[in-house]
């Protein structure tokens, strides 16, 4: 442990909890046009132009992908990494298999659109309670038919928890209590770890970062690629337009005119609530921590701006040993928890920034919460990923049909997809359960990376739920198909 810099952090983290309160309004302005993309507000020539530079980039060996994967399953009600999670698809896909399989396809888009192969390195981000567990749970699954030589496994590092007045907290006698240093500690970790000395010796020009926990996220995806490329940026970030100005999720906007993402917590509810002449709101664009760097801008924050990152403060309540020696778990927060967050270098891109907007029910569900919490759990993960493959099987040219043989309507019931409990919202819904009404479809990713090549598979023909398609040579059970 580095005392004299733990302290400080301390003192830093001190300093700004006395200016939380702190509103910062005056100091935001909106995202200017000329950063700024949209799935779909650009026309289809544009993203074809983007999708091909990005598939050419991954053809080229220029492309790597890195997971943020240090956090536990415990909201989740697990003991387990989350990446390790199985959210009761029919193929029982983890988290981990289906984000595998995503990157063996658009490998094979890249070879089959440029003829070169192409290998994407993934680097995945631990701690130290999740490392060895996920590095077993690869070795056992044989990565997923990945190369090993291509995935690689990194810690990040921990900081001591602090009292308030700022003492480090005992958890035993013999024990200081420790907590990661949130995902912003990646730059350092990717420092110390060799992994960016990895990404130079292979050649990698831009990395694809992103969390464990999104079960729809498109793993290097040539769009966003190719956009952050055509832009010139040093560093982007994909966004979802937020669903209410109270929404709470961070947004990304410039401070004083550099880039950054400011949490709701921070703009009073007259500036969330602002809204442009179109009608949406000025400060919409919703973090859901996707980003592309450059190794050029990664090597810069490692050598000359790690310093400046600063850390924020999580108050928490942490077990520690009292006069006896005995632990003690606190009924309330009893200190504090010091970590950086991935998005803090966005200032240091200067006017090299780039904000991709997509759909939030093509490219969003986080999986949190256990089920018996209503949103962000496996239930709303599961059911977004049916929703999303029925409509690949729908715009492919199929159809679904109901027990009694009648056709379903291509727009589902809000019950079908949500569930019959209530409405959903910001991508979840109250429902704990399958209802009569779910369509259940899955796409395995190994046969469609994005709901291309389905067409002569589905197309005009009918299907009853569940409908499960999979890839040449992928075992489990076969779904019926019908002619119609």
């Amino acid at each position: 442990m580095n005392l004299e810099e733990v302290t400080q952090y301390f003192a830093d983290c001190d300093a700004s909890m006395k200016n939380a309160g702190e509103k910062i309004d005056d100091h935001l302005q909106p995202l200017p046009n000329d950063c700024f993309g949209s799935i779909v507000k650009t026309d289809d020539i544009k993203l074809k132009q983007y999708e091909k530079e990005g598939l050419r980039q991954i053809s080229e060996n220029k492309v790597g992908v890195l997971l943020l994967a240090g956090g536990q399953g415990t909201r989740l009600g697990v003991n387990y990494p989350k990446g390790m999670y199985d959210v009761g698809l029919p193929s029982h896909k983890t988290l981990f298999q289906l984000q595998a399989e995503r990157i063996i396809k658009v490998q094979e888009l890249a070879h089959a659109q440029t003829g070169k192969e192409g290998a994407v390195p993934w680097y995945i981000m631990t701690s130290e309670h999740t490392k060895e567990s996920t590095r077993q749970f690869f070795q056992k699954h044989d990565y997923f038919d990945l190369n090993p030589d291509n995935v690689s496994f990194f810690e990040q590092e921990t900081l001591p928890c602090m009292t308030f007045d700022g003492k480090i907290i005992l958890e035993k006698p013999f024990k200081v209590a420790r907590a990661p240093d949130g995902n912003g500690g990646l730059y350092r970790a990717m420092d110390r770890s060799g992994v960016m000395d990895d990404l130079l010796n292979r050649g990698i020009k831009y990395l694809h970062v992103y969390c464990v926990d999104n079960i729809l996220v498109k793993m290097v995806d040539p769009h966003f690629l190719g956009f952050c490329i055509e832009k010139g940026a040093q560093c982007g970030a994909k966004v979802v337009e937020k669903s209410s100005p109270t929404e709470a999720v961070g947004v990304v906007c410039r401070h004083d005119g550099k880039y950054r993402v400011v949490e709701y917590s921070e703009i009073t509810l007259n500036t969330a609530e602002k809204r442009n002449a179109d009608g949406r709101l000025m400060f919409n664009a919703g973090g859901i921590c996707i980003h592309f760097f450059t190794t050029d801008f990664l090597k810069k924050i490692i050598d000359s701006h790690q310093r400046e990152l600063i850390h924020h403060v999580a108050k928490k309540k942490i077990p520690f040993v009292n006069e006896t020696g005995e632990t003690i778990k606190p009924e309330k927060p009893n200190g504090i928890k010091m970590e950086k967050f991935v998005f803090d270098v966005f200032p240091f891109s200067g006017k090299d920034f780039a904000v991709w907007e997509v759909l939030r029910e093509d490219e969003f569900a986080p999986l949190k919460n256990s089920v018996s919490e209503p949103r962000d759990n496996p239930v709303t993960a599961r059911h977004a990923i049916y929703n999303q493959h029925m409509r690949y099987v729908i715009k492919a040219g199929g159809s679904f049909i109901s027990e009694d043989g009648s056709v379903l309507p291509h727009i589902p019931s809000e019950a079908s997809v949500n569930g019959s409990n209530g409405s959903a919202k910001n991508g979840a819904s109250s429902h704990r359960e399958e209802t009569d009404e779910s369509i259940v479809c899955e796409v395995s990713p190994l046969l469609s990376y994005a709901g291309e090549g389905l067409t002569d598979i589905v197309g005009g023909k009918t299907f009853r739920s569940p409908l499960v398609l999979k890839a040449e040579g992928e075992s489990g059970k076969e779904s019926m198909i019908i002619d119609h």
